[in-house]
C-alpha cells in the first residue's frame, strides 16, 4: 500500500493539490469537478458560524455533499470562540472530514466584525477560536490566513505556531497580506517561513494557476501541499498532472458542460447568472473569446446555456 502523498490529521490524501474555498464558487457542483480532475481534497465556500446555528436556508444550502465528492473540509468564519465551537459541533454531524477556519479573508464586510484577516491583529482571540473548535469536533481542524495584517506586519510563521499549539491539524497559508488583497505577487518566502515553524503539514496558496506551478511551490518552500484558488475558475485541470497550461476549445468545452451538468443536477436554485457566469470562465483565452462569453452571459436560461455550448 503506497504512502498517502498528504496526511491532514487521520484524513489521508491521494494528491497534495487541494481546492480552495472560493466564495461564489466552491459549490457541490464545482468540488465534485474538481476531484474528478484529481484534486485530493476540496474546501467548501466560508460558512457563517452565526447563519449555521441559526440554521438560516442560504446557509443550509452550502452543506450540501455526497459521497463522492469526499474527502471534503467544510470552513467556518466568525469571531466569537463560543459560536464557532457551536458551528463545529452541528458540522461534525455531517459525513464531512475536516473543519477550517477562515482567517484570511480580506473582504471589508467580513473584517469589519473581526472576523477573516482581522483576526490576524488579534491572536489571542484566534487562539481562542481554534481551541474552542478543536474541542468540540473530534474532525481534523485545519487554519487558513494570510501572511500577516500588512507588510511591516509578517506574523504567519508566529501564527501558524498559535494554531497547532491549540491543535490544529494542518495550516494553510495564503502568501498575501491583507493590505495586498489579491494584488502584486503571493511572497513564497513566507510560506516557507511558516513550514519552518511548525510541525504540522503546511499547505501553501496563492498565485498558482497550472499544475507544474504547483509542484515548483511544493520544491521552492518544501511546503507538504498546494491550495489553488482563483487558478481553478474554469480551469480544473490544473489539478490534472501533465496537463496543459492552456487546453484546446474541445477539452474547455468537456469541462464547462461537466460543470453545467453537475450545477443543474445539485443547484437547480442558483441564479442563471450565477450559473453563466461560472461557465463562461472556462473560455478566457480562446479565438473570439469576447464575443463567446458574451453569448453566455445573456443566456437566459440553463436550457439556453446547454443549447449554446452544444453549438460551439
Amino acid at each position: 500500500m503506497h504512502k498517502p502523498i498528504l496526511q491532514i490529521g487521520s484524513l489521508a490524501l491521494s494528491s497534495p493539490l487541494i481546492a480552495a474555498p472560493l466564495a461564489g464558487f466552491s459549490d457541490l457542483a464545482f468540488r465534485l469537478l474538481c476531484r474528478e480532475y484529481g484534486a485530493g481534497l476540496c474546501y467548501s465556500e466560508m460558512i457563517s458560524c452565526h447563519g449555521l446555528v441559526r440554521q438560516q436556508q442560504s446557509t443550509l444550502e452550502l452543506l450540501a455533499t455526497v459521497p463522492a465528492e469526499r474527502p471534503v473540509i467544510m470552513q467556518l468564519f466568525g469571531a466569537e470562540p463560543e459560536v464557532m465551537g457551536e458551528a463545529a459541533a452541528i458540522l461534525s454531524q455531517l459525513p464531512i472530514d475536516g473543519i477550517d477556519l477562515n482567517m484570511g479573508c480580506p473582504v471589508k464586510k467580513v473584517v469589519k466584525k473581526g472576523a477573516g484577516a482581522a483576526l490576524m491583529r488579534a491572536p489571542e482571540l484566534a487562539a481562542a477560536i481554534v481551541t474552542a473548535v478543536v474541542r468540540a469536533t473530534d474532525l481534523p481542524v485545519t487554519v487558513k490566513f494570510r501572511s500577516g495584517w500588512n507588510h511591516q506586519s509578517i506574523t504567519a510563521p508566529e501564527f501558524a505556531r498559535r494554531c497547532e499549539d491549540c491543535g490544529a491539524a494542518a495550516v494553510a497559508v495564503h502568501a498575501r497580506t491583507w493590505s495586498d488583497g489579491f494584488s502584486g505577487r503571493a511572497d513564497q518566502r513566507v510560506i516557507a517561513a511558516v513550514k519552518q515553524a511548525v510541525k504540522v503539514p503546511v499547505i501553501g496558496n496563492g498565485d498558482v494557476t497550472t499544475h507544474r506551478e504547483a509542484l515548483a511551490m511544493m520544491a521552492n518552500t518544501d511546503c507538504d501541499g498546494v491550495m489553488v484558488g482563483r487558478g481553478a475558475i474554469g480551469a480544473p485541470w490544473v489539478f490534472t498532472p501533465d496537463s496543459p497550461a492552456s487546453p484546446a476549445l474541445p477539452q474547455r468545452l468537456a469541462a464547462a458542460r461537466r460543470h453545467l451538468t453537475l450545477l443543474l443536477q445539485y443547484h437547480p436554485y442558483h441564479h442563471p447568472a450565477r450559473i453563466n457566469n461560472q461557465i463562461g470562465r472556462y473560455f478566457k483565452e480562446v479565438p473570439a473569446a469576447a464575443a463567446m462569453r458574451q453569448a453566455i452571459y445573456d443566456a437566459p436560461g440553463p436550457a439556453a446555456l446547454e443549447k449554446l455550448l452544444t453549438q460551439l
